[in-house]
């Protein structure tokens, strides 16, 4: 049977952050995050007489149906329509998501068997952090080990996240996280990250974090990823001015902080900033105070999402 039409769904990730940031270490960067199962991107693609791209990001989508396609060595002949997309600059992971859901209903489309990890190779996404690529493929919370050997970053751990956990998200519509040439230029101006912490933030994660994830232990997850957001605003503060992007989003968290909450931070450059909530009804009332004391700022309560992009042919 012909596949007449690909559709692909993808959603949002948090990076929490990274145990080398500099990259320059023995263990260059290394990133720790989680899916969510909001924003999302949505997309679909067909065949056609020439090249049409539609709604938002169409410029990028664009640029990737078109590199993809020319890798394959298929001339780009197609109607691509995305229907929603995961909002850019925001520290969610728009671009790796797009690229890859892209990637992925070409090669539906076409009966070619590429995986997300050739796609990213194929569109030079997860140079530095891999869980991107991760989350697209199974979701989850991961950890990377970093690039090596101009290799993609190497998938670590893979956990669920625990059903019954919520993700109070805080958007600054009026702020924009770095991202291309600002961003590498970023790296390049901060100084060498101390091997001793790099340890200290593997061995946080390894031995606390992750199986305080597999335990289901709130309190025990929100500390150690409270304690690698305060090493990573430290570390970041130069550029952004303080620990977060957003002076808004920064205050957001400092008054949940506050009301005593720990599993919080800023995702990747922000500007979006996220806390931790230990059910459905906690989140629900972090949200409702949120909402109540900034009134500049955007709320979503999101869950974590436990399963890869769906990818479906008609």
């Amino acid at each position: 049977m012909t596949t007449l039409q690909a559709a692909v769904t993808t959603t949002a990730r948090l990076h929490f952050g990274f145990l080398d940031p500099s990259g320059r270490g023995p263990r260059p960067f290394g990133s720790f995050g989680l899916s969510l199962d909001r924003p999302l991107t949505r997309l679909t693609l067909k065949r056609a007489h020439a090249l049409k791209v539609t709604g938002p990001e169409r410029e990028r989508a664009r640029h990737y149906l078109e590199s993809i396609a020319a890798s394959c060595g298929v001339a780009p002949a197609y109607a691509l329509d995305i229907e929603e997309a995961i909002p850019s600059h925001a520290g969610l992971g728009s671009g790796t998501q797009l690229a890859l859901a892209v990637g992925s209903a070409f090669a539906a489309l076409e009966g070619l068997p590429l995986s997300p990890d050739e796609i990213a190779q194929r569109l030079q996404r997860g140079t530095r952090s891999g869980i991107g690529i991760a989350t697209f493929a199974s979701g989850g919370a991961v950890l990377d080990g970093g690039p090596r050997y101009g290799a993609l970053p190497p998938l670590v751990s893979r956990l669920p996240f625990p059903p019954e956990w919520r993700v109070l998200l805080i958007f600054d519509p009026a702020s924009k996280g770095l991202t291309g040439e600002s961003e590498a230029a970023a790296f390049t101006s901060l100084p060498d990250f101390p091997e001793a912490a790099t340890e200290e933030l593997y061995r946080r994660i390894t031995h606390a974090a992750l199986p305080a994830l597999a335990q289901a232990d709130f309190k025990t997850f929100c500390e150690q990823v409270g304690y690698l957001q305060a090493c990573m605003g430290a570390y970041f503060a130069p550029l952004q001015g303080g620990p977060c992007q957003s002076v808004a989003v920064s205050e957001a968290l400092d008054r949940l902080r506050r009301q005593g909450v720990t599993g919080l931070g800023q995702s990747s450059w922000g500007p979006t900033g996220f806390a931790f909530a230990a059910t459905e009804a906690e989140g629900g009332t972090l949200l409702a105070e949120a909402q109540a004391h900034h009134a500049g700022l955007r709320f979503e309560l999101a869950c974590g999402r436990n399963e890869g992009a769906r990818i479906e042919t008609t």
